[in-house]
């Protein structure tokens, strides 16, 4: 086993200074490591070296509890994501991020922690399709035109849009 540095309270070696000085063999027993162990594992005795080089080479180990923690928060962010970007497409209503877990959890989806919360977000609203009705909501533009272009823009814009709310042409065009 390699020996290792005792951390500050935080457990991360980027925001917490060293609190123990010694190289232990165990972590459980205290069992302080042997010269020839820590010359053999990484060349040198000398305790400081060794801190160094494990705050600088090591890697972090994180907790059964951090780990619940940060997945628990990627899939919040994800249904918050989901419920941000979808309506109901029969009221028009978006979604509300409570529903958008439950609806997640029902499809028992699992999270990727390496994989992007965005990325993960646009893989839930596609398996949620096929389980309730949901849709991506319809984004609001306003273009404010000159007089001069604006016919002809408007007829390259209107295969693009959708839905026209309102139209204005007095002094410039303005579509919604």
């Amino acid at each position: 086993t390699w020996p290792w540095c005792g951390l500050g309270a935080a457990g991360s070696a980027s925001r917490s200074p060293v609190t123990a000085t010694r190289s232990w063999d165990g972590a459980a027993e205290r069992q302080v490591a042997k010269k020839e162990d820590l010359v053999q594992a990484f060349g040198t005795d000398d305790q400081t070296e060794i801190c160094k080089m494990i705050l600088s080479k090591g890697e972090l180990q994180v907790s059964d509890k951090e780990r619940h923690a940060q997945l628990e928060q990627m899939f919040r962010d994800i249904a918050t994501i989901v419920a941000d970007k979808c309506v109901n497409p029969e009221t028009k209503r978006p979604y509300t991020v409570n529903l958008i877990e439950r609806a997640m959890k029902d499809i028992h989806y699992s999270i990727k922690p390496h994989k992007s919360t965005k990325q993960q977000a646009l893989e839930v609203i596609r398996r949620l399709k096929e389980t309730m009705q949901i849709e991506r909501a319809h984004m609001r533009l306003r273009f404010i035109l000159p007089v001069k272009e604006g016919k002809k823009l408007k007829e390259r814009l209107k295969p693009l849009i959708k839905v026209t709310e309102s139209e204005d042409f007095h002094e410039q065009l303005e579509i919604v």
